[in-house]
């Protein structure tokens, strides 16, 4: 079992874990951010996960190759301009955590740089994630393990071996691993989500905690995957108004996280 406080245990024998991932929904507004931390903290969600970057930290302002997006819903844009939209700055985050706890939630965050660690670590971060697109960054994986706090690993860009390869980095330090099933694909059509690769995880990797990271645009395949008993379920979260963001087609609302929460608990108590 992974204790993170008296309500939040993450373990076959408690109900699910709901994750409401806050991401570039904010649209650039700190107000927006504030709002949708409290809304989810007021609507079912058990954890709330940020994203702690600059665009600085993840590339560079160019417009031409591998800097520019080709497909999907943000085709055309650079990725400069995107993460600048869709970052959460620096600056953010004492109130976010002030808000979590007044609301006795736990605030946690993906850092995608060392200086994003060390930021995250004055604030006493319970946790951390591991991005999809960090998975092979093993130096960023093994600084975090260094922290010895329990860590989300997502797999929506990982082959079994990297997948391997960091949980081998983390086991320098501690085994307090969560393994998500995910697909990177925004937003994820309900016939691309194979929720029968959480068994072959479960296969792989039974010493470790598995959930996962559900990336379409409702709660189907959320309540679907309760019946592989994983521990945690990760949703990208956004507020009522539907404001279009960068993270808005992919996303469920305050209404939706709420049935999530009590469907899992239901469900968790028709098996236990």
């Amino acid at each position: 079992m992974i204790n993170l406080s008296n309500k939040v245990k993450i373990s076959e024998n408690h109900e699910p874990i709901i994750i409401a991932e806050i991401s570039g929904n904010h649209a650039g507004s700190k107000k927006r951010f504030l709002q949708l931390i409290k809304s989810a903290c007021l609507n079912g969600a058990d954890l709330i996960k940020i994203q702690t970057y600059e665009p600085e930290d993840i590339t560079l302002n160019k417009s031409y190759g591998n800097f520019k997006i080709k497909k999907g819903i943000w085709k055309g844009k650079k990725l400069w301009d995107l993460y600048k939209k869709a970052c959460t700055p620096f600056a953010w985050h004492n109130d976010a955590f002030k808000i979590a706890k007044k609301y006795n939630k736990i605030l946690f965050s993906s850092p995608f740089s060392i200086r994003a660690v060390d930021f995250l670590e004055k604030f006493n971060c319970k946790l951390y994630k591991i991005a999809s697109f960090e998975i092979t960054d093993y130096k960023l994986i093994n600084y975090i393990a260094s922290k010895k706090k329990p860590i989300i690993i997502s797999t929506g860009m990982a082959s079994l071996k990297e997948i391997r390869k960091a949980i081998l980095i983390i086991k320098k330090y501690h085994e307090k691993i969560i393994i998500l099933n995910c697909v990177s694909n925004y937003p994820t059509k309900l016939r691309e989500i194979n929720l029968e690769r959480i068994k072959e995880l479960q296969r792989k990797f039974p010493k470790y905690f598995i959930g996962l990271s559900d990336h379409t645009n409702d709660i189907y395949s959320s309540i679907a995957a309760l019946s592989f008993d994983i521990v945690v379920i990760e949703k990208h979260f956004n507020l009522k108004d539907k404001k279009e963001t960068p993270d808005s087609t992919f996303s469920i609302l305050p209404n939706q996280l709420l049935k999530l929460k009590e469907i899992s608990k239901e469900i968790f108590l028709s098996r236990s």
